[in-house]
């Protein structure tokens, strides 16, 4: 099982740091190829994908998030932070069972 980065630049080369592939992409036509080729990849169990990027194909990641059980989506900030309104996974663990990270 593979990671594989969705984002800006500075995420796919600091991933990249790490032995992690991707795709740096600018625009929503981008995102959604980079997105797609991710999920056709069965090599693939982990896509990292920044949160502005996510929100530019938001719906795509969305129906997936809530009907695929693989692989394993997570969302991260870029290089300018989180974005404001956003619950962060410990804020989502906390709600969700009630434990503290």
């Amino acid at each position: 099982m593979n990671y594989f980065v969705i984002g800006d630049e500075d995420s796919v080369l600091g991933f990249g740091m790490a032995g992690v592939r991707g795709t740096s992409v600018h625009n929503k036509q981008e995102a959604e190829e980079a997105f797609k080729s991710a999920l056709d990849d069965r090599e693939i169990g982990i896509i990292i994908i920044t949160e502005r990027i996510a929100e530019l194909i938001g719906p795509l990641v969305e129906d997936y998030v809530f009907t695929k059980e693989f692989p394993l989506i997570v969302e991260i900030p870029d290089r300018e932070g989180r974005i404001s309104g956003k619950a962060d996974l410990r804020e989502m663990v906390y709600s969700a069972i009630g434990i503290k990270l």
